[in-house]
């Protein structure tokens, strides 16, 4: 699955509209995402591709990208399409799909899309979910929980300011602060999206021009409403009004604020399995054995304090700089970080202690303590992540480290026989939530 489906294009007039096809469940299912998305970084994007297993081990999803925006064609700035219009990129898939009946999942800008097509096509459409989007973007007499023309505006020039910038991904997907790896993909994604400028004139038009309520009434499939509770562009109020306007609809609120795929909203896809087939799919997890590193800065927060903001975030660069020259040197994993330290893994304990050696005295030079953990143990490999145990052990461990510190427990100890490391005995601790106590370990420096 995480191999990328072979692109198509099917043409829409005079420009071409590229979609993908993968899994071959008994329901089509098409997965619409709408500006900032381009299906063939899907594929290449941190939690995408797991995120797409899901999705696919129930169905055959078709993944499409609207004219405009991804690796369809672009359009005009000052010639937009209506949105009924861009319903005809929707039909030109699923005609090119093979699909004549599908479940049609859709978020942000593409769910006013979906509301149309599922409102002016009811017998291609067999189920509706829509993510944190909305029918009505402004204000009206008659819609009060709307945005004043003034907030849409503020939203269209940060658009346009950020657009490609891991800073407005830290804005639309709050939990992925610190994942920087998750925040450099998220800013490629959106500059092979789309430009700047076209990014906020489209977003301008979605804002200002958007109005579908009167499609709500029509639409007589069965209606998934997930959103996001802590939406910066579409409070929860545009979700709840989905649901109250769409006959027998059902309403679930997701914890957090994030609009992209992360792991957090993995349980979207549960979500929209159950509500299709009737049951959540069993997720595979796959047991490994891996060393399990975790590092910070100590004390982080007074140094912080004492640096001020632009110092503390240069000083933090550069920190991050230097653990990565490192892990690329010794070959190890990034899972992702943690504010001001990392989460890693690698294949074997010897190389992962080289490699936190090399951490501390990169990170010396910058004038940082760094102390960090390591365990050796079984963990459970979801997509991109890694769980269990072994995990949290790791994580204690890294907690009890003094400054300039590499500990690391008796089972990684016991597995560098013979490779020269030598270590100093820190004695017998109990490690919160782990059972049993633990000896530890520190190496030699």
């Amino acid at each position: 699955m995480h191999v990328a489906p072979r692109t198509r294009y099917v043409a829409v007039g005079d420009a071409d509209v590229a979609y993908q096809v993968v899994g071959d469940g008994p329901i089509d299912l098409v997965y619409f995402y709408g500006t900032g998305a381009h299906i063939e970084l899907f594929w290449d994007a941190p939690f995408a591709p797991a995120f797409l297993a899901r999705l696919a081990s129930f169905s055959r999803v078709i993944l499409f990208n609207r004219r405009g925006t991804g690796a369809s064609d672009g359009v005009p700035r000052n010639a937009l399409p209506t949105w009924e219009e861009w319903t005809e990129d929707l039909v030109a898939v699923l005609d090119a799909a093979g699909s004549t009946r599908t479940a049609i999942f859709a978020t942000l800008d593409g769910g006013p899309i979906a509301m149309l097509f599922a409102a002016m096509h009811p017998e291609r459409v067999s189920a509706l979910i829509l993510l944190t989007t909305t029918a009505r973007y402004l204000e009206a007499d008659d819609y009060t929980i709307g945005a004043t023309p003034e907030v849409a505006g503020t939203v269209v020039k940060t658009i346009e300011r950020l657009w490609g910038t891991p800073e407005l991904l830290r804005i639309s997907s709050p939990s992925m602060a610190d994942h920087s790896e998750f925040l450099e993909f998220g800013a490629k994604w959106f500059r092979a999206s789309a430009t700047p400028r076209t990014a906020a004139t489209q977003f301008d038009y979605m804002l200002r021009s958007l109005d579908v309520r009167a499609a709500l009434s029509l639409i007589q499939v069965p209606t998934l409403v997930l959103h996001a509770r802590e939406s910066v562009l579409f409070p929860i109020a545009h979700g709840l009004y989905l649901a109250e306007h769409i006959n027998g609809a059902r309403f679930v609120e997701l914890p957090g604020g994030d609009t992209a795929i992360t792991p957090n909203n993995y349980v979207v896809a549960d979500e929209v399995a159950e509500f299709l087939t009737g049951y959540r799919p069993e997720v595979e997890i796959e047991r490994v054995l891996t060393t399990v590193v975790f590092s910070d800065i100590v004390g982080s927060t007074e140094l912080a304090a004492s640096l001020g903001d632009e110092r503390w975030r240069a000083l933090l660069d550069a920190h991050d700089r230097a653990v990565r020259n490192e892990l690329r040197r010794f070959r190890g994993r990034e899972i992702k970080t943690t504010g001001d330290g990392f989460f890693v893994s690698f294949d074997g304990p010897a190389r992962a202690i080289r490699c936190a050696e090399a951490v501390i005295k990169a990170t010396r030079e910058l004038g940082i303590d760094v102390r960090i953990g390591l365990h050796t143990g079984e963990c459970e490999a979801r997509g991109d992540d890694l769980g269990g145990l072994a995990v949290h052990i790791a994580a204690r461990i890294g907690a009890l480290a003094r400054p300039g510190e590499v500990l690391v427990s008796s089972t990684v100890k016991d597995l560098v026989v013979g490779s020269g490391i030598v270590f100093d005995d820190r004695g017998t601790h109990s490690l919160k939530g782990v059972p049993d106590p633990w000896r530890l370990l520190a190496v030699k420096l």
